[in-house]
């Protein structure tokens, strides 16, 4: 069939159905709104789609819809992409990774990456976000990174989760308390101190595992904070807000007056992994993947 249909139906398309409002898609488009109106029914027709069910104060997406909505969005991503890397090669910067990653992989595991794919790849460009774990699959999925370090045991289906650094766990204290490797013997020393620990949403699994530290040595913690940045938990270790447990890549990195002791003694481990999503076209990850 000989569709009539073009790319500004579709950016039409999508204006709508993510404001499910003619008036305010009209606006954001800068159109009139009776003319947006007859762009969505000229598109209806020529696909033979009912799109929207129209009524007097509101529109709702039908089922249809709701499929070309995620199906169209992506598409039109890809033509970003398309384009954006064509002006990369155009100027010489040869393409972009994004990276999403938890703070503990930017203290070696990233940089040490990036060194060997810039040997390969001297004009790329790179974008970097520190993000929770659960941003970077959501960010993956949608295909706003392109590659993401997490601390996770599992990924949703479609991505790849690949192991890159099994580690231990550090005991971080403040440099004026008195137990140090010296006089260390475990984890029961401390049943009456307060914990700063990364909050659940950081990942819920790794969470876990830290409790199941706690459990394995006879006590539950008295926990006081909860952060998602390694930062702000050495601040409070600094000043005497309580002690943490953090994987063993975060004891450089950071200027502050905490001491570590590292857990060797205990059974738990954390590694810490990349993701991507099978579907990425960027051809550039695999390149990277290679260097991993």
């Amino acid at each position: 069939m000989d569709y009539q249909i073009e790319l500004r139906h579709f950016k039409y398309f999508l204006a709508v159905a993510e404001d499910l409002h003619f008036r305010k898609a009209a606006e954001r488009l800068f159109i009139s709104q009776p003319g947006l109106s007859r762009q969505i029914k000229q598109m209806e027709d020529d696909l033979g789609i009912q799109l929207f069910v129209r009524h007097n104060r509101k529109v709702e997406l039908t089922a249809a819809g709701i499929y070309l909505k995620q199906e169209i969005t992506q598409v039109l991503k890809g033509i970003d992409y398309a384009i954006d890397y064509a002006k990369l090669i155009q100027q010489g910067k040869l393409g972009k990774l994004k990276f999403g990653y938890v703070g503990s992989a930017m203290q070696k595991i990233i940089p040490d990456v990036l060194l060997q794919f810039k040997k390969e790849h001297p004009n790329v460009q790179f974008g970097f976000q520190e993000m929770s774990n659960q941003q970077q699959i959501e960010s993956l999925l949608s295909q706003d990174i392109d590659i993401g370090f997490v601390r996770l045991d599992s990924v949703p289906r479609g991505l790849t989760l690949q192991p890159i650094l099994k580690e231990t766990f550090c005991l971080v204290l403040p440099k004026n308390h008195p137990i140090d490797t010296h006089n260390f013997k475990n984890l029961q020393q401390f049943k009456d101190e307060s914990f700063i620990l990364f909050d659940p949403s950081y990942s819920a699994s790794y969470y876990e595992k830290v409790l199941q530290i706690f459990v394995d040595s006879d006590f539950a913690p008295i926990v006081s904070h909860n952060t998602i940045h390694a930062a702000s938990i050495y601040k409070l270790v600094e000043h005497n807000f309580g002690l943490s447990i953090v994987p063993k890549s975060l004891q450089s990195g950071y200027n502050m007056n905490v001491k570590f002791i590292e857990l060797t003694n205990i059974k738990q481990r954390t590694t810490l992994s990349a993701v991507w999503n099978n579907n990425n076209r960027n051809p550039l990850v695999q390149f990277l993947l290679d260097k991993i």
